[in-house]
């Protein structure tokens, strides 16, 4: 019983780590690794770290070729379009629910992300800022309320967070950009702004991730 439970919690772990790596662009698109290097890099046998690969060639992050390794799947273009425009929708729709109410809380919990995301951008974090971006965007959607808008956004949210490590990592765009751009969305918020926002939205996210959203 020890045994199994030994070899399921190192699976986990290099599924986790080599996940966070895809994750945060450390593993870029289009790399091919081999469960040798990563098995050595997380010190442990290559039976986990096979199970790991099968794990996440299933949820489509990886396509595995054998006796040559594993393919880090890059992010497709229409993935990109894809999710911008979802993201879109859902946050757009959650500002005009929110306009109809008290927002002082929330416009409390944007600023605190706002801070927070320029001191990581001064620490250069890159990763950690990633992530804080994608909270940013997810607090307003969650304070709309509508639990079933909440869980779509939250299903996009490693690709999302995916996509903004990518854009950071590759100069496509900056940090201090990206922050300017947020505290304009608090302040539409604030102001309950609605058509300002969605204008501002659509420029945010073109600007980021480079794509066009139809119909904009």
């Amino acid at each position: 019983m020890q045994v199994v439970s030994k070899t399921y919690s190192a699976a986990e772990r290099a599924y986790r780590e080599v996940k966070e790596r895809i994750l945060t662009g450390a593993l870029p698109g289009g790399e091919l690794i081999s469960e040798n290097e990563i098995a050595a890099e997380l010190g442990m046998s290559r039976t986990p770290v096979r199970e790991s690969f099968l794990r996440l060639e299933t949820e489509g992050w990886m396509r595995l070729y054998p006796k040559r390794g594993a393919l880090v799947v890059p992010v497709p273009s229409h993935e990109s379009e894809h999710v911008t425009h979802a993201r879109y929708v859902v946050e757009t729709g959650a500002v005009r629910v929110l306009v109809q109410t008290d927002r002082s809380a929330l416009i409390s919990r944007l600023h605190e992300s706002l801070d927070r995301q320029r001191a990581l951008a001064a620490a250069g974090d890159l990763d950690e800022f990633a992530i804080v971006d994608a909270d940013f965007h997810r607090e307003y959607v969650a304070a709309a309320d509508n639990p079933l808008l909440t869980g779509f956004y939250d299903s996009l949210r490693e690709r999302q967070r995916r996509m903004n490590s990518v854009a950071l990592r590759h100069g496509v765009t900056h940090t201090d950009r990206i922050i300017e751009q947020h505290t304009g969305l608090a302040d539409l918020i604030e102001a309950g702004d609605v058509d300002g926002f969605a204008a501002a939205l659509a420029q945010h996210l073109m600007a980021v991730h480079g794509v066009k959203l139809r119909g904009l």
